[in-house]
């Protein structure tokens, strides 16, 4: 690939794992993460059939699965009866299916990028498509070039600000409390907590399963209607008493779940308009950079995955002097299925009554034949 430098700005999943993928591939490829370190943040993430054939590629697939919890069922219940509104199969999709911590996968997504090639500490300043390479300067006052630069820096990403402009993300009108749950704490309890179930009430859920292979934590997060985001940060600290109000009535398992939380946080959910384009210049973005969407198919950060295999699929084929023709073949190739993604997430409907699965967990990027229409 000569001396021409991929830069990729974040380092959450999709952006470690294109690092990755395209370093696997033989490019010359940095990526710059704006936080000082990784933690294991509190928070669990699903890892579908779909994911794990492209992690087969990084050769880490077998690691997650050994450190994940791997259902067999996708169960959907009414969270007042406890009535089994669903009962959908999570094998037979050419791989495993995973519900894992996601500060785990992260882990080992970062160890699979080459040594030196992780940056932290790198929150981007300003950026700069110059025509011949892209300039950028961070702010702790460092600088760094390279040939195309891809954004993978989330909902508020400075690549699409650069070439959109400024605009707020909007908001939902939900949140989502997000907690972790020691498992011993609920083996008092005279209930059966399952694998992989989504209680789901007239206007609101709650998503809960393990998060390790020994399932020893139990994580859940929820969909609730708020009002209005009245807090300047990201999330805010919430509270039992807060989710007992949030869940009157409801199912037992869901009151022995807010019963054994110990911590839980509340989170706006955000979301964009579909953006007009994907990439201008020498930058492109791939994952909530260019088409966020509610969490409520656990199908978010695996569309960011997808991304950054057909992004690599399509520099492969064309190299990184005709980025154009790239950025064209990848967007021709992932806008409908990411479209169609975000509209049902957002609707919030999957997997509520029993429904084949299998255009979600079935697709194999890789076998996908590359779409030419539209991208010349």
């Amino acid at each position: 690939m000569g001396k021409q430098k991929i830069a990729i700005i974040g380092a959450g999943l999709g952006g470690a794992v294109a690092g990755s993928l395209l370093q696997h591939s033989g490019f010359d490829v940095d990526v710059y993460e704006q936080a000082p370190t990784f933690s294991r943040l509190g928070a669990g993430i699903h890892m579908g059939p779909n994911v794990l054939k492209i992690f087969e590629r990084i050769g880490v697939a077998e690691k997650i699965v050994s450190i994940s919890s791997t259902p067999t069922f996708w169960l959907s219940r009414d969270g007042i009866s406890g009535e089994y509104l669903s009962r959908i199969p999570l094998e037979g999709y050419g791989h495993t299916y995973c519900t894992v911590h996601r500060g785990d996968l992260q882990a080992l997504q970062c160890d699979t990028l080459k040594d030196g090639t992780l940056h932290f500490g790198k929150k981007l300043a300003t950026i700069e498509d110059t025509g011949i390479d892209v300039h950028m300067t961070f702010e702790d006052g460092t600088s760094a070039s390279a040939d195309i630069v891809i954004g993978a820096d989330g909902i508020n990403s400075k690549i699409r600000e650069t070439l959109l402009g400024f605009e707020k993300p909007n908001y939902s009108g939900w949140v989502g409390h997000r907690a972790l749950i020691n498992a011993e704490r609920l083996k008092k309890y005279d209930l059966e907590f399952e694998d992989c179930v989504k209680w789901w009430g007239p206007d609101r859920h709650m998503m809960v399963y393990f998060t390790t292979s020994r399932k020893d934590e139990y994580y859940y997060v929820t969909g609730v209607p708020h009002d209005a985001w009245e807090f300047e940060t990201a999330f805010v600290d919430s509270s039992r008493e807060e989710m007992h109000a949030a869940f009157p009535g409801y199912h037992p398992v869901i009151e022995a779940l807010i019963d054994s939380t110990e911590t839980v946080t509340k989170w706006p959910l955000f979301n964009r308009n579909p953006l007009p384009i994907w990439s201008q210049g020498r930058l492109v973005m791939l994952g909530d950079a260019c088409h966020p969407m509610k969490p409520h198919m656990a199908q978010g950060a695996a569309m960011a995955i997808e991304d950054a295999a057909m992004l690599t699929r399509c520099l492969l084929e064309t190299g990184i002097s005709d980025y154009a023709t790239a950025f064209k073949l990848y967007e021709v190739n992932r806008r409908d299925r990411a479209t169609r993604v975000q509209v049902v997430s957002n609707a919030n409907t999957f997997l509520l009554t029993q429904e084949d699965p299998s255009w979600v967990y079935g697709y194999d990027v890789y076998a996908e034949p590359l779409r030419t229409e539209d991208a010349a």
